[in-house]
């Protein structure tokens, strides 16, 4: 939570907020809708996205905490090599 929404009613928060995370949700949809139309399998990055959607609405604090965890690897030992040149958004060992 922002420190600043700490002391705001939250009919505050969600006026200012409301429609700009709605438009972020209907994004989602469509995305996972052309996911499923589209041929193939689901990758670990599409697992690791449906997996922390129910975080969401879980009622339980710290949310977008709980949800960068959700996407991050949780070893300590370093690996030899990257597998790649850039970072694919979600570890592949996830669920």
């Amino acid at each position: 939570m922002n420190r600043l929404d700490n002391n705001q009613p939250r009919t505050h928060v969600i006026d200012r907020d409301f429609l700009e995370h709605r438009a972020k949700l209907i994004d989602l949809a469509a995305f996972l809708d052309r996911c499923e139309r589209a041929e193939g399998s689901d990758d670990f990055r599409l697992r690791a996205l449906r997996a922390a959607i129910p975080l969401l609405i879980d009622g339980q604090a710290e949310r977008a905490r709980r949800v960068l965890e959700s996407f991050s690897d949780p070893t300590n030992e370093p690996i030899a090599e990257a597998p790649g040149k850039g970072a694919s958004g979600a570890w592949e060992g996830s669920h």
